[in-house]
């Protein structure tokens, strides 16, 4: 059974950092790409980072880039997001997903994405 479990969301004042993490079991991270997404209260989920099967290639939405930093650790099946300079807008549900492909370009669209994990919580303050 394929699990992705997200963890490290929380509440932090504009700023500040967070980093997230989403734990990988039931499939070989190596084999797949790897996103983040998010989802903002009221408002459709949206592509944040995405990372490639060997991590040699990371992609970012544009109001994340320069501000965020998606890696991986095939060894250990996690993969991270560090969120830094956090902006009130940046506050959303942000979920992991997993993309069967072993190729350069990491999609941005969601339909792509085999699995899913549960999401975490990300609260903003200014």
């Amino acid at each position: 059974q394929v699990q992705l479990v997200e963890s490290g969301g929380g509440r932090v004042q504009a700023g500040g950092s967070l980093r997230l993490s989403c734990a990988v079991s039931g499939l070989t991270l190596d084999k797949y790409a790897m996103a983040w997404f998010r989802q903002a209260p009221g408002k459709d989920r949206e592509f944040v980072a995405g990372i490639n099967y060997s991590g040699a290639m990371t992609y970012y939405g544009g109001s994340v880039e320069g501000r965020f930093s998606i890696s991986r650790d095939n060894a250990r099946n996690l993969v991270y997001l560090q969120m830094n300079s956090l902006k009130p807008e940046d506050t959303a549900d942000y979920y992991c997903a997993a993309d069967r492909s072993v190729g350069i370009v990491t999609s941005r669209r969601q339909s792509e994405y085999d699995y899913w994990g549960q999401g975490t919580q990300v609260a903003v303050s200014s």
